[in-house]
């Protein structure tokens, strides 16, 4: 599986190089936002996808909890100083969908707050939209069996003990409660200008390069080669996907 595994990903990599190359010399805007349960796999994700594109063009947004300053400005300003501008590609390692999880989960935002942002939030994205962005949406998810097995290897290696936060050791005390927001947040927040494509990342593996391929789908770039895509890992969200097996119960 290893070697399998590997071959895969160079080929999906060399076509993410000829992506950039494509978003740099186009002026494109591209914006990637990758949410998901705590231990989903977003970070090994993310480090795949850029592993071989340019730095200079290229950025990883990873936002620390809101200043006291920041707490009292407009939700969405300290989120906007980090879209993509022509030519790069932003991927953001959670997002303003803080807000529609862990905020709403943990009660670090009122029922008002939390409502507001579901009203607003389709329209701030039609409004990035029509301001040329284009924003690929992907939420990872994982059943309560799994995330238990990874936050106990994260304890278990000191490599990753650096991703360990009181926050990650609630998660499985609430994971009803974020399958709940979870569910609510898909349902509201996909629309055409920004649809939610839902990934089973239990595999982490078969995750990463389900993902990666259907990414390149997204986006038109001079001599892409085509890749096999996996619907049974990755899929635009619809109601079929609570029943089907692409999110956890």
């Amino acid at each position: 599986m290893s070697k399998e595994y590997d071959k895969k990903l160079h080929h999906l990599q060399v076509e993410l190089v000829k992506l950039q190359r494509h978003v740099i010399a186009h002026g494109t805007k591209l914006l990637i936002i990758l949410e998901g349960r705590d231990t989903a796999g977003k970070d090994g994700t993310i480090k795949r996808i850029t592993e071989h594109l340019s730095p200079r063009d290229l950025r990883v947004i990873a936002l620390s909890k809101p200043s006291d300053v920041e707490s009292t400005q407009w939700y969405f300003q300290r989120y906007v100083a980090h879209l993509p501008a022509a030519g790069e590609i932003v991927l953001f390692n959670r997002s303003w969908y803080n807000r529609a999880g862990v905020e709403h989960v943990m009660g670090f935002c009122t029922e008002g707050e939390y409502q507001e942002f579901l009203r607003d939030v389709p329209a701030f994205e039609v409004m990035l939209a029509q301001g040329g962005i284009t924003i690929l949406k992907y939420y990872l998810d994982i059943n309560k069996k799994e995330q238990k097995k990874r936050l106990d290897d994260r304890r278990d290696d000191p490599l990753k003990q650096w991703k360990i936060s009181p926050i990650d050791e609630k998660a499985l005390h609430h994971f009803d409660d974020y399958t709940k927001a979870r569910n609510n947040m898909l349902r509201q927040t996909d629309s055409a200008a920004a649809p939610w494509m839902v990934v089973r990342a239990e595999d982490k593996k078969a995750a990463r390069l389900a993902l990666i391929a259907d990414l390149i789908t997204r986006v038109e770039y001079h001599d892409a080669t085509k890749h096999e895509t996996h619907e049974q890992i990755v899929s635009r969200f619809d109601e079929a996907c609570f029943t089907n097996g692409l999110l956890a119960e």
